[in-house]
Parts: structure tokens; sequence; C-alpha cells
């Protein structure tokens, strides 16, 4: 086990954060860490990474261990260079490639050369010391940097601008960046995705994926944390419970967890509703009074179960039009957009947006998806081409920057100032849907969190009751409840939908096609997240087959037929689904072994109780599970080596 939190307790004051919290991350762990707003995630994750202490309990560490933590919009403060502060993490080699060249320099000194014994003696150093050097990945660490910063989208003319210059986001995309070239045994991040377009999150997520370190990541994007975890802890009412498998697991396991506690509940209810009535109807009469008398025993000693709960305080709300569009809702041709005439950002643009549709569009970050937005909107002039609405068309607009809110306002004032001749209490009753009651009401806008904010826009939008809604990043600043709650809101919502969105477990929910966005304008997809990446990967393994042809043509080699490029291809998709596999295979024996060496743990641990240790019987029958525990580790060990080894080969 790299890390153990036993008992942790947190409080504020007379308030108790959480308590007996305890969480596990095994070497090579692939641990989520789930939850809603203010659960106390990142209070936990700040006392594992050592920054505060728990106020019972402790935090066990293996002896030597590294961690690097990224916290949640923390980006690197430094005035050094791109390249300059990248290469900070490599000083050991650097300084290593210093020595190699001194003795290089020395090697060609002719006084040194014909000094027969200290030439032999240098050479001797220089081949050890060369010999660490390649070991350590020093002819090879500044195409990794290379390589991890094309991965965040920072290539070569980017390397000399000083960090201090660049935006927010920029600065938290190197801080996580760095952490990934010191490659410390566990990697703690703190919603690492924010910031990220799909295209870097995809890039990040195979990085990862390879990661040698463990893993302990806080997150609310579903489909990231789908794709790298193996166990999920929850944090809920002051509490963690452990969940195997990555977060579709988890979901499935806590419904059928309620359900079976729900079934407990009940069961006992039952039982001690005809115990009650028992005791009520014979309680006086003489020839059943002792019969009543153990029943009423029964009860006082009946270690009662506590009515199930679940942290579901969530927003209930729905979008309803006051009247249907027509048919056609929005017509883009040829669209320009950008801010500047003389830099577009993009185009043509053509979208043909039908009603009951719900549209994502997706494309890398600064390709201008939210400018395109504010251009059919009108809020921008388009630089070229055309957009039309419909007939029937009432458009709402969701804006990711909040601009549309007032700050000087209290929450209660920001919806009753739009719709004046609302009865006071029905605006209360809205606002309490949306989670704002009692003294939430009279809170200023501006001292709101990004979560609430988020919420009382989507309050705003719902009052409108258009039948058009137009969305930019709604997911943001949304725990994962109240994104599940906005998904099945808008798979409920009687209109029609276009929205972007860098949350792919959101768009897979929600849309029925899929437009990429790009500098040379829009492609569509008929179909959710998944089926856009599907089909990209067909476009891609084509588009590089026909490169080969031509290259062959060039060369003067005979040109490959259609059928052998077909066979090529198909070729390319067996080997696609074949390291689909092996990755599943990887996963499933990864999370077995993790389940045996939580299993050799709990032996070993109760063979060291007292009143086992001297008991030859049960010591016998333990040690018999436990070498039966340990040659299954052997066994699932040789199978992961592998398997593991088989994926390595194909993925080269």
């Amino acid at each position: 086990m790299l890390l153990q939190v036993q008992q942790v307790t947190r409080r504020f004051g007379a308030d108790t954060l959480f308590d007996n919290v305890s969480l596990d991350v095994p070497e090579h762990g692939r641990v989520a860490l789930v939850g809603r707003n203010g659960a106390g995630k990142s209070t936990l994750v700040r006392m594992i990474t050592g920054i505060d202490a728990p106020d019972e309990g402790q935090i066990i560490y293996k002896k030597g261990m590294t961690i690097g933590y990224l916290a949640q919009d923390t980006g690197l403060d430094s005035n050094n260079s791109i390249w300059d502060e990248m290469t900070s993490v490599f000083k050991d080699l650097q300084d290593q490639e210093a020595e190699l060249h001194h003795l290089e320099e020395q090697m060609s000194d002719p006084e040194i050369i014909n000094n027969h014994e200290r030439f032999e003696q240098i050479s001797k150093t220089y081949d050890q010391l060369q010999t660490k050097f390649k070991r350590d990945n020093g002819y090879g660490y500044r195409a990794e940097i290379r390589g991890v910063l094309h991965g965040f989208e920072f290539d070569e003319p980017d390397y000399n601008r000083s960090i201090n210059e660049l935006s927010g986001g920029q600065k938290t995309q190197l801080a996580l960046a760095k952490l990934l070239l010191e490659k410390r045994d566990l990697l703690v991040l703190d919603e690492p995705t924010n910031h990220l377009d799909v295209e870097t999150l995809t890039w990040l997520e195979g990085y990862i994926q390879s990661y040698k370190g463990a893993l302990l990541i806080v997150s609310h994007d579903r489909y990231f944390l789908d794709r790298l975890v193996s166990d999920v802890y929850e944090m809920s009412m002051g509490t963690v419970t452990h969940f195997h498998g990555n977060y579709s697991a988890y979901v499935t396991q806590k419904a059928a967890q309620l359900q079976r506690q729900w079934k407990e509940y009940d069961k006992q209810q039952h039982k001690i509703s005809q115990l009650e009535d028992f005791v009520n109807r014979n309680i006086v009469r003489a020839s059943t009074t002792k019969r009543a008398q153990a029943r009423r025993k029964q009860l006082a000693k009946m270690n009662r179960i506590e009515r199930p709960e679940a942290d579901n305080k969530v927003a209930h709300f729905e979008f309803t039009p006051h009247r249907q569009s027509g048919n056609i809702v929005l017509t883009v041709r040829d669209l320009a957009v950008g801010y500047d005439p003389g830099k577009v950002l993009a185009q043509p643009i053509d979208l043909n947006v039908k009603k009951h549709q719900a549209i994502a569009i997706v494309g890398p970050n600064g390709v201008g998806k939210s400018t395109l937005l504010k251009t059919i909107l009108g809020q921008i002039p388009a630089l070229g081409g055309s957009v039309r609405f419909g007939t029937g068309v009432d458009t709402g607009y969701y804006d990711q920057e909040q601009k549309s809110l007032h700050g000087n306002k209290t929450v209660l004032d920001e919806l009753w100032d739009d719709h004046p001749t609302t009865p006071e209490r029905d605006i209360r009753t809205i606002l309490g849907s949306f989670l704002f009651s009692g003294e939430d009401v009279d809170k200023m806008v501006h001292s709101l969190s990004g979560g609430e904010k988020a919420r009382l826009l989507l309050t705003k939008l719902a009052m409108k009751h258009d039948n058009f809604l137009i969305l930019d990043e709604p997911t943001n600043h949304l725990d994962i409840d109240s994104r599940q709650v906005l998904e099945n809101t808008l798979n409920d919502f009687d209109g029609t939908i276009l929205f972007v969105s860098h949350d792919r477990y959101f768009i897979n929910q929600v849309a029925t096609s899929v437009v990429e966005l790009s500098a040379k304008g829009s492609e569509l997809y008929l179909g959710d997240y998944d089926y856009f990446i599907e089909k990209k990967e067909e476009q891609q393994a084509l588009a590089e087959k026909a490169r080969e042809e031509a290259a062959d043509a060039n060369d003067g080699a005979p040109t490959k037929t259609v059928s052998q490029s077909k066979q090529s291809y198909q070729a390319s998709k067996e080997t696609q689904k074949q390291q689909r596999k092996l990755s599943r295979e990887v996963e499933a024996l990864e999370n077995k072994l993790t389940e045996l060496d939580e299993n050799k743990h709990q032996l070993e641990t109760t063979m060291t109780q007292p009143d086992v240790f001297s008991d030859p019987t049960k010591m016998a029958e333990l040690q018999s599970q436990l070498e039966s525990v340990t040659k299954e580790i052997e066994v699932t060990e040789a199978s992961w080596e592998e398997t593991s080894l088989q994926l390595e080969e194909l993925t080269g």
C-alpha cells in the first residue's frame, strides 16, 4: 500500500465536515474521490498531501514515497521561459550531461591521451556515467518534454515565452505538464480537466493510462473517470464509501446498495410494526401479558436500522416552452466568425438546426466555439455568410462567462426584476427548486460560488420558457449530481438545443449529433460523442493510408489497389479492436490483483492478533488460505505481465 488514510476527522469549530474517514491508495492504483461541492474532497486532499493535518486519525505513507499535487485552478508562477521551467525537472540529467562533455574534453587532451593510465581512468568513469545517463533517459528527456508540451498545445514557437505572461488556464496546464514530467510515486490531481479542450483531454487520458505511479483524482468529468480509475471513494454526508470499478460501476453499485438498504429497512419496519401492534393489543390482557412483555423486550434489544438517506438534495426543475417553433429552427450558411475582420477564426460554417434536435459543438480551445454562439445571437457581427432563424423561434442563452448576472443584486431581485408581476412567493418557490432557500435568496450575487451562479443562470433560463436553448459550457461549475439533473431536464425538454461543451459524458447523454469546428469550418457527425470519435478514427486511418499510397507512388513503387487499401484499413481496425480487448483484460487483472492483495493483507493482519496467534488450529487454517491467495497472486501477476507485453507490442 502506497498510502493509507485511517479514521481521519476534520472539524470547523463545532461543526464536523467529515468523520472517521478511511481511504487506501495501492501502488500503481487508480483512485477517484467524488462527491458534491462542499462535501470536503479538497480538504481531505490537502491532508493527504501534507498541507493540513487531520483533527483526528492518521495518514500513513510508504517510506520514501514522493507526491505531486495539482490544486484546483492553480498554475505555475515563474519568471522562467516555458522550456527552462520544464527542463529544470531534469537538472540531475543536465548536470550529468555537463560532466560527460567535460570528460570528453579531457579525453581529447593530448597530455591525457599520452598518459595511458590517466586516460583509462577517465574512460572508465565516462563509460559508467554514460551508462547511467542512458538508463535515466538522458538522450530522450528533451523529446519527452516536447511530447508533453505538444500534448498541452505548446509547440516550439512557444518555448521561449515567459510563463508569467500566459493566461491562468495555460499556467494550470503547464503545472500539470511539469508534474507529469517529474514522475512522482503518487499524483494527486484536483479537477485536472479544467481549462482543457476535448483534444487535449483525449491526449491526457492516453498519457495517464501509461503513467507508472499511482493516481488520486478529484474530478467532475465522468468520462475521464470512466476511462482511468479502478476504485471510487464517494464522500457524502460526512463519511467516505469505497466502490470497486470505474465511475459507471460506482453509479450502478451505489444504486443497488441503496436499494438493498431500503429493502432491509422496510423489512425491519414491518417487523417492528407487527411487534408493537401485538404489544399494544395484549399487554393489558392477563393471558397474554407475558408474551407481550417478551415482545417489548425484543423491541428494546433490537438493533434498529436507520432510515436510508442519500445526500440527494439536488435541483428539481424543467424547461417548458410557451409555444412550439417551426420545423426549421436555424440556418447558418458560409459563416465566418471572429472579432477582427483580418483574423477569421473559422470559415465556412454551415448549420441546419431542426426542431427537437440537440446539437453539440466541439473543437479545440481558441477555434471560436463561443464566438460562433455570440455571432448567431447577434452579439457580435458576422465576418461573412448568413444566420437566419425559423418561424416562431424563442431563443434562450446560457453564457458561460455569467455576464448576464448583476453582482450588486440579491438572488431574489435577480429574478424578480425580470418578472416583476410574478408574486414573491412564486419566485421563492422557483428558487427553492434550484436549491436557493431561506437566507440564500438574500445573498448578493457577487458573493455566490461558481456553482451557485450557474444554478441561478439556469433558474433565469427556465423562467423564460423559450423553445430554442443555446448553451455555452452549461456544466462548468456544476457538481456531478447537478450535471445529471441538467442532463435529464434537457432530455425531457420539448424544444431544440444547440450547445458548446467539453464534457464528453454530457455530450453522450444529450446530443443527437455533433458538429466539429475548426479553422476550415464545420463538419457534421450524426451521432453522440462516441460515434464522433469512432468516425474521426476511421477518417484518420483512411487519410494515413492515402498518404502512404501517395508516398509509394512518388517513390515509383506500385500503387496499392483499392482492395489492398481496404484490407489494410480492416487490419488497422482489427488491431485497434485487439488493443481495446487487451486493455480491458489488463484492467481486469489489475483490479483482481488489488482485491487479492487486500485479501492477503487482511489474512496477515488477522494472523497477528493474539487470540489467533495462540491458536494452532486457526493459524494452520489461515496459513493455508494465505498460501492459496499468494499462489493466486503469482498466477494473476504472470497473466498480467503476459497480457501487458502483448498490449505493448501492439501499441509499439
